[in-house]
Parts: structure tokens; sequence; C-alpha cells
């Protein structure tokens, strides 16, 4: 059975700082890749994220680009997201994923999900 179980969430001051973690059961990162995905209220998924061992890729959307940071450890099977100088717009519910192989920036072809950590950012 897959697990991606999240950690790290909270609230911050805008400028402040906050570190995700995912930790990862049933799965390796030679066969997903390992996705952040976030949603805020009212609005769609948004991949913010991405990291892929297969073909070496990490991938940042445009609006996180420069800010947030991911990285995995292969030997505790975790996938952390380092997010500094955090906005108000940052605020949103943030899922850790995993795709089959290689990164994606859609969010309809994800094979798991983990239940998600809030951050939430005020000004």
């Amino acid at each position: 059975e897959v697990q991606l179980v999240e950690s790290g969430g909270g609230s911050v001051h805008a400028g402040g700082s906050l570190r995700l973690s995912c930790a990862a059961s049933g799965l390796t990162f030679d066969d997903y890749a390992i996705l952040w995905i976030r949603q805020a209220p009212g609005k769609e998924h948004e991949v913010v994220s991405c990291s892929s061992k297969s073909d070496r890729t990490e991938n940042y959307a445009d609006s996180v680009k420069g800010r947030f940071t991911i990285a995995s450890d292969d030997a505790k099977n975790t996938v952390s997201l380092q997010m500094n100088n955090l906005m108000p717009e940052d605020t949103a519910t943030y899922f850790c994923a995993a795709h089959d192989v290689f990164c994606t920036w859609k969010v309809s072809g994800i094979d798991y999900w983990g239940q998600g950590a809030q951050v939430s950012v005020s000004t």
C-alpha cells in the first residue's frame, strides 16, 4: 500500500519560512516522481514543484521559483519542500503526490496523493 504523509505546515508572517516534509512508503523514487501540489481556497490545484530521479529533473512553477526548493532523501524515502520568503498568496493546502516515473504539470494524471498540510501566510 502506497502512503504519502505530509508534515511541517503551519502559520507564518509574510517573509517567513516553512519546511514541508513528505514521508513515502510503498513506492521508490526510482519508479515515481514526487510532486508538491497546492490548492488555495476557491482555486484549482497548482503544481508548485516536482522532482524526478529518473531524468534528474527538478521543476518549479514560476510563482515559487527562487523561493522554494525541493529535495529528496533516498535513504529516508522523504521529500522536502523548503519555502522561503513566503507571501500571503502562498496560503493553501499543500499535497505531496506521486506520478509514474516523470514529472508532470497535470494533476489529472497523479497516481497517489497525501492528505495535505495547511500553510497560512499572513501580512
